[in-house]
């Protein structure tokens, strides 16, 4: 084969893949998942969070229970540092500030205060959701590769159940720009970045069926 037509192979794959390099797109980020262990003593599981890293390290002693990507707040809504713990558990949580309004077949985007009038509000699902600190939480949405919350820490549809069977109320959450887990468990596999991914259907999540969004 010329060097020609070599040049052009590239293009030609990215092309049948959406414009996705294989293995990046939707199917390949739903079928991501992360292994768990078992807490022998679950009063003594702790979670490190690196904000550099965007990784979250469920440990009990010096093993690792759970190693899953997360995402965390932007630079203008960052994740809080410092140490907390787990202070609510809440399986199928909707947010009380933001969601969706419907009226008849529309539905858009809006804050609970931007309701218009006569339409219904739906909180947006936060499924598994557990809270720390002061209003943040560990809950299930898209992971992207940079920090992309509002303050919250994201986590994978697939892997989110695990940690809510992991952690309780009470649980020690550390949260730092960088953890020493970085170093040695930090460099797992990641699910294809969800930015350039196209979002599920709006009744996905003015439904339950989010709640049930994992394998």
């Amino acid at each position: 084969m010329r060097l020609s037509a070599l040049l052009f192979l590239p293009v030609l794959i990215l092309a049948s893949c959406g414009g996705l390099p294989p293995g990046s797109g939707l199917d390949a980020y739903q079928a991501y998942d992360r292994p768990a262990k078992t807490a022998h003593d679950p009063s003594a599981v702790r979670v490190e969070v690196s904000t550099s890293r965007q990784r979250a390290y469920v440990m009990e002693g010096d093993e690792p229970l759970l190693v899953m990507p997360v995402a965390v707040g932007t630079p203008a809504t960052p994740t809080p540092t410092g140490h907390f713990r787990i202070t609510t558990k809440e399986e199928r949580r909707r947010s009380t500030t933001e969601g969706y309004a419907s009226s008849g077949d529309l539905t858009k985007k809006v804050t609970r205060r931007n309701v218009p009038a006569g339409w219904k509000f739906t909180g947006r699902p936060l499924p598994y959701w557990c809270g720390f600190g002061d209003g943040c939480g560990f809950h299930t949405g898209w992971i992207k590769h940079t920090p992309c919350t509002d303050g919250c820490i994201r986590m994978h549809e697939n892997v989110a159940p695990k940690f809510f069977n992991l952690v309780q109320v009470g649980t020690p959450v550390d949260v730092a720009f960088y953890q020493p887990e970085d170093r040695l468990y930090g460099n797992i596999p990641l699910p294809p970045d969800a930015g350039p991914l196209p979002d599920y259907d709006t009744s996905v999540y003015t439904s339950d069926a989010y709640f049930e969004r994992h394998r």
